[in-house]
């Protein structure tokens, strides 16, 4: 008796060659439009516009006499109305008098150490704006 040999099928894995249709390619130009001004933008032109009117910042304060230090960054007189704004002060107030080493001065130039008289309670890095 002789083994029959078992044919082989067909594969059906062979790929016929197939011919697609090439569509054509829309190429989209994309317009720039302008938009409305963003609040971001706003406050961040706000800030750099506050920064120009700075006059000084807050140092020290000293709760009993009600006083402050201020490093100031501009001249500033006896007088002047001064704005003092922070995370939880926002005031202002017309300086009434002020000192350098516990002396009165009329008069204050760019990078004096000033003492302050204020009306309410300031914190250090607050900034003080001449109004």
């Amino acid at each position: 008796m002789a083994l029959k040999k078992k044919r082989k099928k067909p594969s059906a894995n062979k790929k016929k060659a197939v011919k697609k249709k090439v569509s054509k390619v829309k190429v989209k130009v994309k317009v720039k439009v302008k938009r409305p001004v963003k609040k971001k933008a706003v406050k961040k032109a706000l800030r750099k516009k506050a920064k120009e009117n700075i006059i000084g910042t807050v140092t020290h304060y000293f709760p009993k006499v009600r006083a402050g230090v201020i490093k100031l960054k501009a001249p500033l007189a006896v007088g002047d109305v001064i704005k003092i704004k922070g995370h939880t002060t926002d005031f202002t107030q017309p300086v009434k008098s002020m000192q350098i080493d516990h002396v009165a001065l009329d008069n204050a130039k760019k990078g004096d150490e000033i003492g302050l008289l204020v009306d309410s309670r300031v914190r250090r890095h607050d900034a003080v704006y001449k109004v």
